[in-house]
């Protein structure tokens, strides 16, 4: 079937998508020339090492450099409750990298956060401490809420006019997060800009209409620590079944969950390594192409295509797969578990694929607070 975009009255119209900050630009070119103070954006993960240094560009930003690695800092956490000595070295090499990209481009503006791994690792702090002393970069350790808080709103600008009811889905390594926001009290042409809003916090501000948090989870389960739950079943497609059961069982104390929730108006956004591989395999991608990643729709019944090609291919096969990459392969069925039971459980039969996540709302979130952008900050 042929991949669906916003279109009609789903889309958003291109001005609006640009005026959102959560919009990025392409990067720019080598030689472009010295423009406004740069910001730097870090994501430590259970699973890779992302980093964005951007600067403001009218309403939105754009990207001057960028790094991205698979480091594995949660190899072991599960069973120990400890990061290992292999994993941590491994982490602040990349993190060596990252902070020669700091210094290059003269970036004093920066959040550098580090997420669930570090939340749970009993050696955490000691960690973090020798990331300061070998590589200079002060990491922070964010709280679940405002790691959920900047993934929704780096997808505002997906947000449809016609979204009522909202759910936003960021699969990390270490954890899940799940928001679920309504927007029926706001006017339809101001539904991306509410979502931008929520960079304040989850709690109105004021009376006036705005995006309300119904409720939100984060679910210690990543496409890492599932996987790590099974490890133990050799049979590749019994183990993607209880995955897929185990998560969905442990989101029981969402409040949306048993709610009879009217399929007309929903809208769910999926940000994670887990979706766009999933909708680079739907679209046969034999290299990476985030312009028609990012964006996209896709439909239930296209969705359970790929991951039952997933299965039918094997491990082996998913190792060798261009469409997943060397770095995916040995998770991308856990996510894809997570992944299956949201799309069984929730009335709809679209998902939208959004290569955008927690740097991009740490760089909007960081720049609408110096008053940086033509539009922001937004109150």
């Amino acid at each position: 079937m042929t991949p669906e975009r916003p279109r009609g009255e789903d889309a958003i119209p291109q001005p609006d998508v640009r005026k959102l900050a959560g919009a990025v630009e392409p990067s720019a070119p080598r030689d472009a020339q010295p423009g406004p103070q740069l910001y730097a954006a870090l994501d430590l993960g259970t699973n890779s090492c992302r980093m964005l240094i951007a600067q403001p560009k009218g309403s939105q930003f754009q990207v001057i450099d960028s790094f991205s690695k698979t480091v594995q800092l949660g190899v072991g956490l599960e069973a120990s409750g400890r990061l290992s000595r292999t994993s941590m070295g491994r982490t602040v090499q990349a993190l060596r990298i990252c902070g020669k990209k700091i210094e290059k481009h003269g970036v004093t503006r920066m959040r550098l956060v580090a997420t669930e791994a570090c939340r749970r690792a009993r050696n955490a702090r000691d960690f973090i401490r020798q990331v300061r002393r070998e590589t200079g970069l002060a990491l922070e350790v964010i709280a679940p809420e405002e790691e959920a808080r900047l993934a929704v709103i780096s997808c505002a600008p997906l947000v449809s006019r016609r979204t009522e009811q909202l759910l936003v889905v960021d699969i990390g390594g270490g954890s899940t997060e799940l928001v679920w926001i309504d927007l029926s009290a706001v006017p339809p042409e101001d539904r991306p800009r509410a979502i931008m809003r929520l960079h304040a916090g989850f709690a109105p501000k004021d009376d006036k209409p705005a995006a309300r948090v119904v409720d939100w989870i984060s679910v210690p389960l990543g496409v890492a620590t599932l996987k790590d739950q099974f490890i133990d079943v050799e049979d590749d497609a019994a183990r993607f079944a209880l995955m897929s059961w185990f998560f969905e069982e442990n989101l029981a104390s969402f409040s949306p969950y048993n709610a009879d929730n009217p399929r007309e108006g929903f809208q769910i956004i999926g940000t994670s390594g887990t979706v766009t591989t999933v909708a680079a395999s739907f679209l046969g991608l034999r290299r990476y192409d985030r312009t028609k990643v990012d964006g996209l729709r896709m439909s239930s019944d296209q969705i359970d295509t790929v991951i039952r090609d997933y299965l039918s291919l094997g491990p082996e096969g998913r190792r060798t797969d261009p469409r997943i990459g060397r770095d995916r392969h040995a998770l991308i069925m856990s996510g894809a578990a997570i992944l299956q039971a949201l799309m069984r459980i929730w009335p709809t039969d679209k998902l939208s694929v959004a290569d955008r996540g927690l740097r991009e709302g740490l760089l909007y979130a960081q720049m609408s607070a110096d008053g940086v952008l033509e539009d922001g900050p937004y109150a």
